[in-house]
């Protein structure tokens, strides 16, 4: 198993940016593909971003494209999300999960989850 926690999250103005950090518990960090996603109030989780457990393959969100970057750092057992170009749509509850098999935006491939970071973005 692996235990998450995520930082990094707080109220930034549009057009700032945000790192988010997850870390995690466990000698087996480097065999889990990690993803990023969010919920904002009143609606559904959505998939953000994925990382591969070598940090060699990468998906985006098309909402996120171009804006955010994941990436991580097996020998910190920490998985990163560079927030860059905020908008107002982009608040939301984040979170980290992590996968046994392949970097994917699917959520149900994640059975591991951490408890959220709050980002909030002002216009």
């Amino acid at each position: 198993q692996v235990q998450l926690v995520e930082s990094g999250g707080g109220l930034v103005q549009a057009g700032n940016s945000l790192r988010l950090s997850c870390a995690a518990s466990g000698r087996t960090f480097s065999r889990y593909a990690m993803g990023w996603f969010r919920q904002a109030p009143g609606k559904e989780r959505e998939s953000v971003a994925a990382i591969s457990w070598s940090g060699g393959s990468t998906v985006y969100a098309d909402s996120v494209k171009g804006r955010f970057t994941i990436s991580r750092d097996n020998s910190k057992n920490t998985v990163y999300l560079q927030m860059n170009s905020l908008k107002p749509e982009d608040t939301a509850v984040y979170y980290c999960a992590a996968s046994g098999g392949i970097a994917t935006l699917r959520s149900p491939e994640y059975p591991y989850w951490g408890q959220g970071t709050q980002v909030t973005v002002s216009s």
